[in-house]
C-alpha cells in the first residue's frame, strides 16, 4: 500500500485531501479502536506527524497501516523541534501533532508549537477525540456541571498538600492525573486536607482490558489502595465540597445589616441571596423594610 491511505480491518481507504496547516490530533488513550475516521484521514494525508514518542505512536500507525513520516516532539526538544515544525509550515507542508495518548497539550508538550504557529500566521486545526479527563468524568459518578482539571499534583508532600488546600474550596469536581506509585500518597494527603468523607473516584487503565472505576470516600479509597500494588495510568476525580445547609428559619437580619453597611441595597440583596440561597427579590424587600426602620 502506498500514498495517502489507511486501512480499517481489511478495508483500504483513500484519505481525502486536507488544507495546509498544523493539525492537533487526538489519539486513543488505550483502546486503539477509539480513533475517529477524521483523525485517520489527517494522519494519512499530512506530510509529517510530530510525535511525543515515535515508537509509541508507531503502534497506532501500524494498526491502520499509515506510512506518514514521523518526527519527535517532546518536552526535552520542544524549542528546537518547534522551530523545525514552523519552518516546514512556512514551506507549505501540513503537520499533524499527536501525543502518546489522548488529546495533545493536556499535560503534554504542544503549547509552544501551537503558539508559534499562530504567531507565524498558520492555521491551527483541532481534530478532537479521546481524552482521559472526560473519559474519567463520564463514569466517575460525580457532578459534571462544573469541573476543574488540575493536571498532576506536585511530587513532594508539602507542595502537594499546599496545592490541595488551594484547590479544595473550588465549587467544582476536581480532576487530577497521577502516577500509580504516588496515588496512595496523594489519597492520604487529600484525605487529610479535604476530609475523610469527601467523595472521589479512582479511574485506572481507562479503555484498556483492566479498566477500573473505584468510587468511595477519600478515606475509603486510601485504605483500599494503600494495600494494593497499583499499576497503570490513574485519574483521580474528587467531588466538590458539600454546600452548607441553610436554616431557612434563621434570622438573617444581622447579615443583611452588615452587608447593607458595606454596599448598595441591590448588591447586598444579591450577596445575601448567594450566601443563603434565598430569593433575591424577597431579600431586597426585606432590606428596604430594614432601611425604613433603621439608619442602615
Amino acid at each position: 500500500m502506498t500514498g495517502n491511505n489507511y486501512r480499517i480491518h481489511s478495508v483500504e481507504f483513500d484519505a481525502k485531501p486536507i488544507d495546509q496547516g498544523l493539525y492537533i490530533v487526538a489519539t486513543p488513550i488505550g483502546n486503539l479502536a477509539d480513533i475517529t475516521v477524521r483523525s485517520l484521514e489527517v494522519l494519512a494525508s499530512c506530510d509529517v506527524i510530530a510525535c511525543e514518542d515515535t515508537r509509541t505512536s508507531r503502534k497506532l500507525l501500524d494498526r491502520y497501516q499509515i506510512t506518514t513520516r514521523t518526527v519527535a516532539y517532546h518536552e526535552h526538544n520542544a524549542e528546537f523541534a518547534s522551530g523545525k515544525i514552523i519552518e516546514a509550515l512556512n514551506e507549505g507542508k501540513t503537520i499533524a501533532l499527536i501525543s502518546d495518548a489522548g488529546t495533545p497539550l493536556i499535560s503534554d508538550p504542544g503549547f509552544r508549537v501551537v503558539n508559534d504557529a499562530i504567531a507565524a500566521g498558520h492555521k491551527v486545526i483541532p481534530v478532537p477525540g479521546a481524552s482521559s479527563v472526560l473519559t474519567a468524568l463520564m463514569a466517575a459518578g460525580l457532578p459534571t456541571d462544573s469541573f476543574y482539571y488540575a493536571g498532576f499534583l506536585p511530587n513532594k508532600e508539602k507542595a502537594r498538600t499546599d496545592r490541595l488546600k488551594e484547590l479544595g474550596a473550588i465549587k467544582a469536581t476536581l480532576i487530577f492525573f497521577e502516577s500509580p506509585h504516588r496515588i496512595t500518597a496523594a489519597l492520604k494527603n487529600a484525605t487529610s486536607v479535604l476530609g475523610d468523607d469527601r467523595a472521589a473516584c479512582i479511574c485506572r487503565e481507562l479503555t484498556k482490558s483492566h479498566e477500573e472505576f473505584a468510587k468511595g470516600s477519600l478515606k475509603e479509597l486510601y485504605e483500599t489502595f494503600e494495600a494494593r500494588n497499583v499499576k497503570g495510568e490513574v485519574v483521580l476525580v474528587i467531588a466538590p465540597p458539600q454546600e452548607e445547609e441553610i436554616d431557612l428559619d434563621e434570622d438573617i437580619t444581622p447579615l443583611l445589616t452588615k452587608l447593607a453597611s458595606e454596599m448598595s441595597t441591590s448588591q447586598a440583596a444579591s450577596e445575601a441571596s448567594r450566601i443563603t440561597g434565598r430569593s433575591r427579590k424577597d431579600l431586597y424587600q426585606q432590606l428596604l423594610a430594614l432601611k425604613s426602620d433603621t439608619d442602615i
